[in-house]
């Protein structure tokens, strides 16, 4: 049992690793959320910009998403927090220390 769940643990890790979220004064941001609702829980980015356009398939068809980069911090610690959104969803947070 011990050694079945020790094999377990990179995964975990892995988990928890790909799905990253921001503490907010309003709640928590995490991937999945759209942009008002971040925008809710975290209040204005510092700086927001649109990055480019990414191409979707559903399917047989496809279309062009915009993508968005916000950019929050830097915050306690002097953190600062890169978020991405693709169609108006939040698809990743990256951070790093200012």
């Amino acid at each position: 049992m011990k050694k079945s769940f020790l094999l377990c643990l990179p995964l975990m890790a892995f988990a928890a690793a790909s799905h990253a979220s921001l503490r907010c004064d309003n709640g928590i941001a995490s991937e999945g959320d759209r942009t008002v609702e971040v925008q809710t829980k975290c209040g204005a980015p510092a700086s927001s910009s649109v990055v480019g356009y990414e191409k979707t398939r559903h399917g047989s068809s496809s279309t062009e998403v915009e993508v968005q980069e916000w950019v929050y911090g830097p915050r306690e610690g002097g953190m600062m927090y890169f978020l991405r959104f693709e169609g108006g969803r939040l698809v990743r947070i990256d951070s790093k220390r200012a």
